[in-house]
């Protein structure tokens, strides 16, 4: 039987991601041009032959998410005029994942609309990592794996908090993320903290309360991702103000728009632990408080077993 033939391609937005996914699968990053017209419409070039081959096409939806997301619908489609066999979106971050459901009248649900459109234009499979909503997996009617970063985090604290082993506390930014927390409590042996946030009135500031022990502790803050640090840098606040001795943070996404960066600078956190599914900018890597991971291995692993039809839900267990 012929052996199933393929190649990986990648967007703009993370590229150093995907040559280092290429580097750890053996592969070389496949040919494709992706440029503007000067009017900033996107042009896709793709420099391979790809009929009757399986792609693997590496693009973050993140800043700036319309770019980006329209560069990777691009790729597929054009990948899909080109007679490529299967077409799997690897989208480290899912942009408009926050948008999964209707917190309104008359307001959308954007990370449906974006999975329809992935679907539309020819992505016959989409893999991502630690969606801000799980639910949003039922969105496309085409296989969707979502992969956690968790394993690669894990790695990191037990190394890098072995001084600290007896004295961790696992905190939860809000009621959302008590099942995250604990879940890493339970592999790290440390208690488990819930921020409440709540406000006293109309335009009053929130009062934070915690749920917890985290006196004389150290206090790892976890989240799915880090957008503006507001809520990061409060939290921060409220753990220091009820006694714990350090602060770090984990996140697998650093979005890190507007004033995070000099937030998390000004902060009482010692670390801030993120990954690369979303490239740093220059002022976030010239921060000494910030450490990247890669989740490279995680994601050269995933396609290695998508391709060879084994068990990807078998990664994590």
């Amino acid at each position: 039987m012929r052996m199933r033939d393929w190649v990986i391609l990648s967007g703009n937005s993370n590229r150093t991601l995907a040559q280092k996914i290429c580097e750890r699968l053996g592969k070389p990053l496949g040919r494709a041009e992706v440029r503007r017209f000067s009017d900033g419409e996107v042009f896709v070039e793709i420099g391979e032959n790809v009929r009757g081959r399986d792609v693997y096409v590496i693009q973050s939806t993140c800043n700036p998410v319309n770019e980006t997301l329209m560069e990777l619908l691009i790729m597929i489609d054009a990948l899909k005029r080109a007679s490529a066999k299967e077409i799997t979106a690897v989208v480290p971050y899912y942009g408009y994942g926050r948008q999964d459901r209707k917190v309104a009248p008359r307001t959308p649900i954007s990370a449906k609309l974006v999975a329809d459109l992935f679907v539309a234009a020819g992505a016959t499979r989409v893999v991502s990592m630690d969606l801000h909503a799980g639910q949003i997996q039922g969105f496309f009617n085409v296989p969707f794996d979502n992969l956690f970063a968790s394993p690669l985090i894990l790695e990191y604290l037990k190394r890098e908090m072995a001084l600290f082993q007896d004295n961790l506390v696992l905190v939860s930014p809000d009621a959302g993320g008590v099942e995250r927390a604990r879940a890493y409590a339970k592999r790290l042996n440390a208690s488990v903290a819930v921020i409440d946030k709540r406000r006293t009135g109309p335009n009053v500031a929130k009062a934070m309360n915690i749920i917890g022990d985290v006196k004389d502790r150290v206090a790892i803050i976890l989240d799915d991702m880090i957008d503006t640090a507001g809520t990061l840098t409060e939290a921060t606040q409220a753990v220091s103000d009820h006694g714990a001795t350090k602060i770090f943070a984990v996140a697998t996404h650093g979005v890190l728009s507007g004033p995070a960066i000099s937030r998390i600078n000004n902060s009482r956190l010692e670390r801030v632990i993120l990954t690369d599914t979303i490239p740093l900018s220059p002022e976030a890597q010239a921060s000494e408080k910030i450490v990247q991971l890669s989740v490279a291995e995680i994601f050269a692993e995933a396609i290695y077993r998508i391709h060879n039809y084994d068990s990807v839900s078998s990664l994590f267990i």
